[in-house]
Order: structure tokens, then sequence, then C-alpha cells
């Protein structure tokens, strides 16, 4: 699985432009011939979260008609990071994912809402899993806050994912965090990540990127730095089976003495 990670600036509030930027990101990426393009979290809109009422896409119609139109162009699959959308009158942080034909396949609305960015006052909560198949792979999409809970990655493997997309705005001043906390999922869970952070600023935050695609022996196979543009990376799904054969952590779980 050849996946290409879309790590853009994001202009607040403007999503005539983002939707423009990320059409032409994909038509980019797409000449690297992926099986995946991947974008970043709330790249409609930004955190402009006061004037989602003006901004939000309604039912999210806009952003599917785009990334299902770029994806049958080009017969890639897109994870489409996620965006500010509205649902009767209640906003959500939603993810997309479209197959090479253009159909969608995953929707998810982000579980766990940042209260650091004042996420819990505009955006409700999601309440459900996001498990599909790319291309025959089991895969799930998480997004930014939900990193940091552990659960709710093992939960996703534990159903048979094998590759996690995490979208994000994950801000500078804590990328550490990002790059410890995408490591031990991937070592603990034995399994690939893919991490498409932004870059530039809002009113609030500055973004260095720091996208990262890891392996399940945690090695970095992606790490952009700071730079706006599209990195590729090759997954080899056979060194997931050999990782869990070396070292059984799934055989091995307690799960009589967990919580």
């Amino acid at each position: 699985m050849k996946i290409a990670c879309v790590q853009m600036n994001i202009e607040f509030g403007n999503p005539d432009a983002n939707f423009s930027n990320v059409e032409k990101y994909i038509c980019e990426a797409a000449e690297g011939n992926p099986d995946v393009i991947v974008l970043p979290e709330m790249w409609n809109t930004g955190y402009a979260l006061k004037y989602l009422d003006e901004l939000a896409d309604n039912t999210g119609a806009s952003t599917k008609k785009l990334l299902s139109k770029l994806s049958k162009k080009y017969s890639v699959n897109i994870v489409g990071g996620s965006v500010a959308t509205k649902t009767n009158g209640e906003f959500y942080n939603t993810m997309y994912a479209f197959n090479r034909q253009g159909d969608i396949i995953a929707e998810y609305n982000k579980v766990h809402l940042f209260k650091l960015m004042d996420e819990h006052k505009y955006i409700e909560p999601g309440n459900s899993k996001n498990l599909f198949e790319i291309d025959g792979i089991n895969c799930a999409g998480i997004i930014c806050y939900d990193l940091r809970f552990p659960e709710w990655t093992r939960t996703h493997v534990l159903s048979g994912a094998k590759v996690i997309f995490i979208p994000a705005q994950w801000p500078k001043k804590r990328i550490d965090h990002w790059q410890l906390l995408l490591q031990a999922r991937a070592i603990e869970n034995q399994c690939y990540i893919v991490a498409v952070n932004r870059v530039g600023s809002d009113p609030n935050n500055e973004f260095n990127g720091h996208s990262m695609v890891i392996a399940p022996w945690g090695e970095l196979l992606v790490s952009n730095q700071s730079s706006e543009g599209v990195s590729y990376a090759n997954l080899d799904l056979n060194e997931v089976i050999r990782v869990r054969d070396t070292i059984p952590v799934f055989q091995d779980r307690r799960p009589d003495l967990y919580d």
C-alpha cells in the first residue's frame, strides 16, 4: 500500500480557499500513483468554531462531492482527513473516506473533543468506531485528540485494523507528545500508523506539521518536518504479521484483569 500524506496550510475560516487547495494537492499527490491519499483535520474551516453556523459543510455535501469526484477521477482511495460539518443544526468534526470508484466507505465523527481548543463548546461528539477496508486491507481512522486515548486505538485494532489513519491539527508547542504517542500506538498495537498534521497558524496556535508514517516496530517511514507538501511511504502489510508472530502481544493479553 503506497500512501501519500498531504501536509498543508489551512486558511482560517475560508472554505472556498481550502477546497481549492485540497483539490490542487490531491491532483499533485495522484501524480505519484499512491493507493491512498490522506488529508489533515478540519481542513475546510480550521478551528473557526465560533463561525461554524456560516462555514460548516451542511451534511458534508460539498466535501463528499469533491472527494468522490477526485477519488474516481484518479482511481485512488482518499482518507479525507476531517471537516467541520453541520447536520440538523448540530456541528461535528467528521472524517470521510472514499474508494477508487468514488464510493464513500467510512463516515466518522470525532469521539474525544479537545477542550483546550474549545471543541466541546461547539461540536457534538461521535459515538461509533471507524472501521473500513481499503483494497482488502482492514483499516481504521481516528482524529487528533483521539490519539491520547490508547484504549480507542486498541479497540479498532482488536476489531482487525492493521493501518490506523490519524488526521490532526496538533499544535507546535506539544509536537513532542505527537511523535511519542504515535510511535507508542504503533508499537503497542503492532500496526501501521499514518498521521497527517497541518502547518501554518490560526489566531491562537502555530502548527509545524511533523506528519508521520510509522511501521509496527516503531520506525519512522515518513517524518515530514514543517514544510508544506506531499510525502510518500510504502507499507508492507506482511510486516504486521511478522511483528505479531515475533512478540505475540495479542495472545498474551489478560483482559480478565482489565477494567
